[in-house]
């Protein structure tokens, strides 16, 4: 068949379409569709991009319901579920950290995408001078961090900042000192969060630069109760 007998043939095809209620409203369904998935072309954001993802799955169904189709059903009806639930996890996320980051130094909302990993009693998380390839979050137990003779509990956020130093070195050695149990996330883990949702990162940033002023903060009240008392006149 020729180009153009093809071309007849869609052209005699749309206007049998438009004479029903139904035809237009499959035509309509597809030519939004169509819309959609051409905008997400333009789309950098994974959340808006999921968005019209799921517009255009709804959109592609309704055409392959209403002029029958069963591949496109069956295709669209598999991809609209899962882009929904990639969509409500998103946006979850954006929510989570929104609310958390402000004021939750521990990095709680960061446990629902981090891996639960054991220790026993004196062992040792990581050393001074290995490669930081992992953020961590203390769920249950103690760890001293050796060099500095200071005690963690659980509850704490800790390694993020040889994490997301340039040279990617721990400056201290982390020991545990009764049975820990410790989750952590990894930098391609990390990454994909990232590129999924921009707002991530940035509430990221924003919880490790609270962290390094509230560790200051500490830091300067130490300072202040060691110093002696000035000598009176």
């Amino acid at each position: 068949m020729s180009s153009i007998a093809l071309f007849d043939t869609a052209i005699a095809s749309l206007y049998q379409a438009l004479e029903t209620p139904v035809g237009i409203v499959a035509l309509c369904s597809a030519g939004v569709a169509g819309a959609l998935v051409i905008v997400s072309a333009f789309v950098k954001t994974m959340i808006p991009l999921r968005c019209l993802a799921v517009g255009g799955n709804l959109g592609f169904l309704i055409y392959g319901a209403l002029h029958p189709s069963l591949i496109m059903v069956l295709l669209h009806g598999t991809m609209l579920p899962i882009n929904l639930y990639r969509t409500a996890e998103m946006v979850r996320l954006t929510r989570r950290v929104r609310a958390s980051a402000g004021s939750d130094l521990s990095g709680v909302w960061l446990r629902p995408y981090m891996r639960k990993k054991r220790l026993r009693k004196n062992g040792v998380l990581f050393h001074k001078g290995d490669e930081a390839t992992h953020l961590y979050f203390l769920a249950e137990g103690q760890i001293e961090f050796v060099e500095i003779g200071e005690v963690m509990d659980a509850g704490r956020l800790f390694g993020e900042i040889a994490f997301f130093a340039p040279d990617k070195r721990r400056s201290l050695t982390a020991r545990c000192v009764t049975p820990c149990t410790v989750l952590q996330i990894d930098e391609n883990t990390f990454r994909q969060l990232y590129y999924q949702n921009p707002a991530f990162g940035f509430e990221v940033v924003k919880l490790v630069a609270g962290r390094l002023l509230a560790d200051r903060q500490r830091l300067e009240e130490k300072l202040a109760l060691a110093e002696p008392p000035a000598p009176r006149a």
